[in-house]
């Protein structure tokens, strides 16, 4: 399968540091392989890139209406990417549906590529357009690019014996194509992706690849364009890399760290949006001794967990913030029977089921605090997608290291995002193997290691080890059930103190941008790209902003309040209502002023940067007076 044929020299070629991009159409249109796809093309390029589908919230809405329209946006460049972008500078758009969804985000002269085909007087007015904005001059402030996509797939298909509805689905392949011709990019994976994708149905081979050079030597011939884009690849570390998105990341990161531990990787899930992935991933795997189990419900999932890390593996579940709900009283469970144990929560929208394919914070203090009694838990949380990899793994080992249970926070944004990820070699990754007791004399189910407070993990079956655990209160040492008020009081204090002396092995907290000054934006989780931008370009305007992004949120850094205390501001921004706000108040008395978005997007670095720097100017006239 060779590359179609290179441009004729009256193409001229223009050279650009970033390109951010957007493919959008209705659910059935393939808008998430084609940016998917073109993610792939651009990472083997050599740029570094971060992206950010957008899935209909609808499971099947109407075809050609708003509800029903899909999105993928790619941030690719010769620099360091860290957000999917402020805004596309260019936007395709698959039918008016997406258009209307999308075009306002485009930024003024932008290229705008639509099928014209799909422009019908029906299809117009499902987007309540009366006429075509083409006509009507709502478009002037875009560079328009109106292709027959429709046409011109079925015309390359004409020969080949395909139902009218397959050919057309085809289409999302010849916009492909064509911006692979745009932008200069090969698409010999993308030929090969397709050979194994419907490798079982050979004309589909044959046909998804005609259309994507057909769409290719369409941008090629046609005299529309007058410019091709070279985008050169970035300055990285040399290394073996990958594409890899946030929920495969940590699905790796669970192998990755149960392997180090030395332990069979049990996974018990209930599928979910966005959550879903891991367990598919993760049943790719099982030639690595992971064992997975959907279950019927959110509770026989975690159940199912708990009971694999009782008999000796790491349990880990998985879910969002309602099946988090379900789990509550289980993970309770675990945290009396001080078992190693990871929970996963994929955030999303809510309450309820709330917009389940849309990405927020909201499950923060749900994860501290929702549970019944005392009952503490450790909180972690990733930054980026590739970071999945590494809080996953440091949720394994932490949870075998304290015996205790483990929440990762992810979210929809870091799930389906991906990035440029450098494969480490696994002689290199952090990790110690865990410890069974095997001696019988002196052995209590409840003694403790003097450091982290974890006690002994006896496989059941281990001659002279036979012992009780369970969710009503154990005495202290012989885990026989004991009712007595000071012993309860000493198990409930022993279990808070040893999620808090997770911090002993904390690293300093890291400032980015201003080590002091003016102002410390806070962070948690995905707002990591948007925040460190935004920092970085109000650094450069001359204010000196620090950045400090937290990854363990139970139990805090010990450093974190004299951190914070160096800056005369402190700003936190989350995609909440403000919950790490009252983290901080309540754990280290630190007023702050909150930033706080609920709509279902992550933030973007200008709105960040505009936000920072009224605030910041707002403190320093109220200082003044």
């Amino acid at each position: 399968m060779s590359q179609p044929s290179s441009s004729p020299p009256s193409k001229r070629l223009e050279v650009v540091d970033t390109v951010v991009i957007r493919f959008a159409g209705d659910s059935g249109d393939g808008m998430q392989v084609t940016g998917s796809k073109f993610s792939t093309e651009s990472a083997l390029a050599g740029n570094d890139i971060a992206t950010l589908p957008d899935y209909p919230a609808e499971i099947r809405a109407p075809a050609g209406t708003l509800a029903g329209v899909s999105g993928f946006q790619l941030h690719f460049s010769s620099k360091k990417v860290l957000t999917p972008g402020d805004a596309p500078g260019v936007l395709v758009a698959m039918n008016p549906a997406a258009l209307r969804a999308n075009v306002g985000d485009l930024v003024a002269g932008g290229i705008l590529i639509l099928d014209g085909d799909a422009f019908s007087k029906s299809n117009l007015a499902k987007a309540g357009y009366a006429d075509h904005p083409a006509k009507t001059g709502e478009l002037a402030r875009w560079r328009v690019f109106e292709i027959p996509m429709t046409r011109l797939t079925t015309k390359a298909l004409s020969d080949m014996d395909l139902p009218q509805r397959s050919m057309v689905r085809c289409r999302n392949f010849f916009a492909l194509g064509l911006c692979s011709w745009l932008y200069q990019r090969s698409t010999e994976e993308t030929q090969r992706w397709i050979a194994a994708r419907f490798k079982k149905t050979p004309a589909l081979v044959e046909a998804n690849t005609r259309v994507l050079k057909a769409g290719w030597n369409f941008g090629d011939t046609t005299e529309l364009f007058g410019t091709r884009y070279e985008v050169r690849p970035a300055s990285i570390a040399p290394g073996l890399y990958t594409s890899i998105t946030g929920n495969q990341a940590t699905a790796w990161g669970l192998m990755a760290g149960a392997a180090k531990a030395g332990l069979q990787l049990v996974y018990g899930s209930y599928p979910i949006t966005p959550a879903s992935e891991i367990l598919h991933e993760l049943c790719a795997h099982k030639q690595f001794g992971v064992v997975t189990f959907q279950a019927e419900d959110e509770i026989a999932a975690i159940g199912a967990a708990i009971g694999a890390s009782f008999g000796g593996a790491i349990g880990v579940t998985a879910s969002s913030g309602p099946g988090l709900a379900l789990k509550t009283e289980a993970i309770g469970l675990a945290v009396m029977t001080e078992l190693p144990l990871v929970v996963v929560n994929v955030q999303r929208g809510g309450p309820s089921t709330g917009l389940p394919t849309k990405t927020e914070q909201a499950d923060l203090l749900q994860a501290v605090y929702g549970r019944n009694g005392e009952c503490p838990v450790a909180v972690i949380a990733a930054s980026t997608p590739t970071d999945c990899f590494d809080a996953a793994m440091e949720a394994v080992q932490t949870a075998v290291k304290y015996m205790t249970p483990v929440i990762l926070l992810t979210d929809g944004y870091l799930a389906n995002g991906a990035q440029p990820w450098k494969i480490p070699n696994f002689a290199d990754l952090a990790g110690e193997p865990a410890s069974f007791r095997t001696q019988a004399e002196g052995f209590q189910p409840y003694l403790r290691d003097p450091d982290t407070l974890a006690r002994p993990w006896a496989k059941p079956g281990t001659p002279g080890l036979e012992h009780r655990i369970g969710g009503i209160e154990k005495d202290y040492d012989s885990g026989n059930i004991s009712y007595a008020p000071a012993n309860h009081e000493r198990m409930v204090r022993v279990r808070a103190q040893k999620v808090a002396r997770i911090a002993d092995s904390l690293a300093a907290t890291e400032v980015t941008g201003s080590e002091l000054g003016e102002a410390v934006v806070v962070g948690w989780g995905s707002t990591f790209g948007a925040i460190e931008e935004a920092v970085e370009r109000l650094n450069a305007e001359g204010l000196a902003i620090g950045h400090v992004h937290l990854r363990w949120l139970s139990p805090l850094p010990k450093d974190l309040g004299k951190v914070l205390r160096r800056f005369r501001t402190v700003i936190v921004a989350e995609l909440n209502l403000g919950q790490l706000v009252r983290l901080l108040r309540d754990q280290l008395t630190i007023d702050a002023t909150a930033i706080n978005k609920v709509e279902g997007l992550p933030f973007t670095a200008a709105q960040l940067t505009e936000t920072i720097r009224a605030v910041t100017a707002q403190r320093r006239r109220e200082e003044r007076r």
